[in-house]
């Protein structure tokens, strides 16, 4: 591990591995000071109140790796510590269900990143797969919402015109917490050059993800392939607005991802990923020092590095969870 990787704020922005301590101790083999870690897709309230128990457990049961991070002073407090802050993160606001009360629970739980829509249509709006209706009327009391008690709003799988509209709706930042661009590869869950600069000219945030069914290269994708994509965004938007967002799925089989890309009507699928393996050289989150020392190759300056992997992320974090 380099001295520039070991010394920096190091923040994944979103993470969705099957949570145990192996997971946990590779987290502190790749230095993370700090992560998105989903506790909620497909989980109704009650579901998720249980899944954010768990998750609850596990920070005290490896209390010596972990801490829950309310706020960015937990993350720094982590980093010096030597540990790893979960972000308590929602990939759907499935959750939320007809209530907008259960937002500020689940704030007062700790969650503080939630994404809109999960690939499909659901109260609030429309996923990346389906006709895009846009915002619907109670989705923009959600968002108002979510600004309110301090809440992060995502767009990664939400669909073009529900992010546009959502951007435009929302008084603070939002992100695409980990997303590709299109111009390397087309896909529907990759982002347009035109949607990447809408949300960076509004202070918007890009976490660029890894996930190789996006990646123009696939399962043959290499860390330098991710600094590539990563290189893309920056030139569009600038970096001071892009981070890492690797969508890790570590610890889980075929079994997740058939659950993860169901649609609605049972057996109904909307996806299929296929083979999914990360990049040559970033396979594991242990291996996140490789990807430090990649950007190095490719000649980027410490400062770039520094915002990169971590820095930009607690920037925006502030300005969304300050209340």
């Amino acid at each position: 591990m380099s001295n520039l990787h070991q010394n920096a704020l190091v923040f994944d922005g979103l993470i969705i591995s099957n949570w145990d301590r192996s997971v946990f101790e590779d987290m502190r083999k790749g230095g993370l000071s700090g992560a998105n870690c989903t506790v909620s897709v497909w989980e109704d309230f009650k579901g998720t109140v249980a899944n954010i128990a768990r998750m609850k457990r596990l920070i005290r049961d490896n209390g010596d790796l972990l801490a829950l991070a309310r706020n960015t002073a937990d993350i720094e407090q982590a980093k010096q510590d030597g540990k790893t802050a979960i972000v308590l993160g929602f990939q759907n606001a499935h959750a939320f269900e007809d209530q907008l009360g259960y937002i500020e629970a689940f704030h007062d739980m700790g969650v503080r990143v939630v994404q809109l829509c999960y690939n499909t249509q659901n109260l609030i709006g429309t996923g990346c797969y389906e006709r895009d209706g846009g915002l619907s009327g109670y989705g923009h009391e959600v968002v108002a919402e979510m600004n309110r008690v301090g809440i992060m709003i995502d767009l990664s799988h939400v669909g073009a015109k529900t992010s546009d509209e959502a951007i435009r709706a929302s008084k603070k930042p939002v992100a695409y917490s980990h997303c590709l661009p299109a111009g390397l590869k087309k896909h529907p869950r990759n982002k347009s050059d035109t949607q990447l600069k809408f949300i960076a000219d509004q202070g918007g945030f890009i976490g660029v993800t890894m996930f190789p069914p996006f990646l123009k290269r696939g399962i043959d994708a290499t860390v330098e392939d991710y600094v590539q994509a990563l290189d893309y965004v920056i030139n569009l938007v600038g970096e001071d607005c892009v981070g890492i967002g690797t969508d890790f799925t570590q610890g889980y089989g075929q079994a997740f991802f058939d659950w993860l890309t169901h649609d609605k009507g049972v057996h109904r699928r909307l996806t299929e990923f296929g083979v999914v393996q990360n990049p040559q050289g970033i396979r594991t989150i242990g291996e996140m020092p490789n990807l430090t020392a990649a950007m190095e190759r490719a000649r980027w300056p410490a400062r770039k590095i520094t915002k990169v992997m971590g820095r930009n992320w607690l920037r925006v974090f502030n300005e969304v969870w300050s209340v």
